[in-house]
């Protein structure tokens, strides 16, 4: 029983960090129709910045309170970083072919994985002192990180909050009208361009918040933004692009399934969560929660 719960932990703790950047990544899809190949940078640039905020404030001798306080940090780092190329780099490629769009998100990952390079150099960055405050827990005989079960709330905080913001509030109304058709919603008086920015702006912010509560537990590292790229992709593959319950279904469905091959099968690990996301494809092309 001890053995199923932990890894029964560790896959909700993967869910919750995956459904985070699949889940942004999926709400941009959905209203924007633009696939987002820099949305895994976003993911480093919320590692990275969070990690260098609670090195400083340690460093300057803040209070454990401090810097639980510094951790949100990355994710408004991300969100500000989204809000800048909307409208600057992205807006100007949505009339054109999906190709250009792959191709400017593909330049703008290659650009930002450089950048953190130029700005924090290539040595990891950690921000364990706020993994150490939070101790670990008795699970029978073994312990587990307090900080792991964290970040599983605030998995399940961040899908709820996301859910009641799109369909329980006024501007997730006109966010849906606006991803069903932009031109009839534009003519009813909605300002697009707005809705556009605030869209990406939040799923950067939900990237962001992957890789700032990520960074406690593992070190921000250059090159974790593609992998959690490929991922994200395998998730919402799976769950079905533009879909948030299916972002939500994927990233359950990716995280027990990587969990149990770690387990008993690590050399397949990774061909089982290909295998899985093509039998999806050949079956249901949309994805489980897609719209056809």
């Amino acid at each position: 029983m001890e053995f199923l719960l932990i890894h029964g932990l560790n896959a909700l703790l993967y869910s919750s960090v995956l459904f985070l950047i699949a889940g942004g990544l999926s709400l941009i899809y959905g209203v924007m129709r633009i696939l987002n190949l820099a949305h895994g940078s976003l993911y480093a640039i919320g590692a990275f910045t969070t990690a260098w905020a609670v090195g400083a404030a340690a460093a300057a001798g803040a209070s454990n309170a401090v810097l639980l306080l510094v951790l949100p940090a990355g994710a408004i780092a991300a969100a500000a970083v989204g809000a800048a190329l909307e409208p600057t780099l992205l807006r100007p490629f949505y009339k054109r072919p999906e190709e250009y769009q792959l191709l400017v998100t593909f330049g703008l990952l290659m650009i930002i994985e450089d950048s953190l390079h130029l700005i924090w150099g290539p040595n990891p960055l950690s921000a364990g002192q706020v993994y150490q405050f939070f101790g670990s827990v008795s699970i029978g005989s073994a312990r587990y990180p307090a900080y792991s079960l964290t970040v599983i709330a605030v998995g399940i905080i961040a899908a709820l909050a996301l859910w009641a913001f799109i369909y329980r509030t006024r501007f997730g109304v006109v966010l849906r009208a606006t991803s069903q058709n932009m031109r009839m919603a534009s003519a009813l008086g909605v300002n697009v361009n707005r809705i556009y920015i605030q869209a990406f702006t939040i799923g950067c912010f939900m990237a962001g918040l992957g890789g700032a509560f990520v960074v406690p537990g593992q070190s921000a590292v250059l090159g974790m933004g593609v992998e959690a790229l490929v991922l994200a992709f395998v998730v919402v593959v799976i769950g079905g692009l533009g879909s948030l319950e299916g972002a939500f279904a994927g990233a359950l469905i990716v995280g027990f399934l990587r969990e149990t091959g770690i387990a008993l099968f690590p050399e397949v690990e990774l061909a089982v969560l290909y295998l899985i996301a093509a039998v999806v494809l050949i079956v249901r092309p949309a994805g489980l929660f897609g719209r056809t």
